[in-house]
């Protein structure tokens, strides 16, 4: 496994962190889930990212028992805050009081003393800017929490933020989560550049586009069995299906040829050309089975050459 540091923080994530989006406390039974997370534990991956949201916090709890058996200082542990978790008027967003309570409802369900990596999973228009920073800053001093991240912020929103945390003598934020991959690309003309600048490292989600970058999906043929393509819930299945493009299936085809040439598989090829990207903390990926980490991890063995990324280039860039 290799590391990188987590934005400008010392922290040091692996380049492979494994997420629980859609994967555990529902779409994969427990048992499965946790063989995964054993599998990549055993394989060097010290990055587990999940959120309060995902399954309504089953998921978190799933992570939580499936870790317990590690020493605590071997791993990093990532969750978020942000989408409705009840009814109520305060039950979302980033204020003061959502933040708190999430918090700490998400040490009880990991079953831990703190998170090392909180993130705001989306920015609030509802909650000044300045009360989420303090909240988060509270937390860290003590002790919740070691570092605090956001999810899908607009560079002006990560520079807003970077600007009032200085202003207000406030922790940093270290790291942004925006989804990246191949055939999606918007964080590269402003964001990473602004991240470079300031010390915030990406970790990046999505990185296979929901699985198109696998090849597993083929125009023209029917989805494969078990995948999330195939979902009965939309809300899944859509998340894959709008990557169904005639320009997108044609791009796949190419890339694969490229894939071939290094002895690697079309997802192995995506993976490795996220990780060539220096402001890419970590990339996350999700699997139910063991052997999707095993495959996922044998990305870091690629080595693309210049004429390699050129080619690729060439192939995104088409029309």
């Amino acid at each position: 496994m290799k590391y990188r540091r987590l934005g400008r923080s010392g922290m040091k994530v692996s380049e492979i962190a494994l997420g629980s989006w859609l994967t555990y406390g529902g779409y994969t039974e427990d048992q499965a889930a946790t063989a995964c997370i054993d599998r990549a534990y055993e394989l060097g991956i010290n990055f587990f990212d999940t959120a309060n949201v995902y399954r309504r916090g089953d998921a978190e709890i799933v992570v939580g028992k499936a870790l317990a058996k590690y020493p605590r200082d071997s791993y990093v542990l990532a969750t978020k805050a942000f989408w409705p978790m009840g009814d109520g008027p305060n039950d979302r967003g980033l204020s003061r009081k959502h933040i708190f309570e999430q918090v700490h409802a998400s040490l009880k369900r990991l079953n831990v003393e703190y998170i090392d990596l909180w993130q705001c999973h989306r920015f609030d228009v509802e909650t000044p800017l300045d009360e989420t920073l303090r909240a988060i800053d509270d937390l860290i001093t003590q002790g919740k929490i070691l570092y605090a991240g956001v999810s899908e912020w607009t560079a002006t929103q990560i520079a807003e933020a970077l600007h009032t945390a200085d202003k207000l003598l406030l922790d940093r934020i270290v790291s942004n989560q925006p989804q990246y991959s191949m055939l999606q690309r918007y964080i590269e003309p402003e964001i990473i550049p602004l991240s470079e600048r300031e010390g915030v490292g990406q970790v990046v989600w999505s990185p296979l586009a929901q699985g198109m970058l696998t090849g597993k999906y083929k125009k023209g043929e029917a989805l494969p069995t078990g995948s999330r393509a195939a979902v009965e819930d939309p809300s899944v299945s859509g998340s894959v299906q709008r990557f169904f493009t005639d320009e997108n299936f044609s791009k796949v085809e190419q890339l694969r040829a490229i894939a071939e040439r290094n002895n690697c598989s079309l997802a192995q090829l995506a993976l490795a050309w996220i990780l060539r990207q220096p402001n890419v903390s970590s990339a996350i990926i999700g699997a139910s089975r063991p052997e999707q980490v095993e495959e996922n991890v044998k990305a870091l063995d690629v080595v693309l050459t210049a004429e390699d990324l050129a080619s690729i280039e060439a192939i995104l860039q088409a029309k």
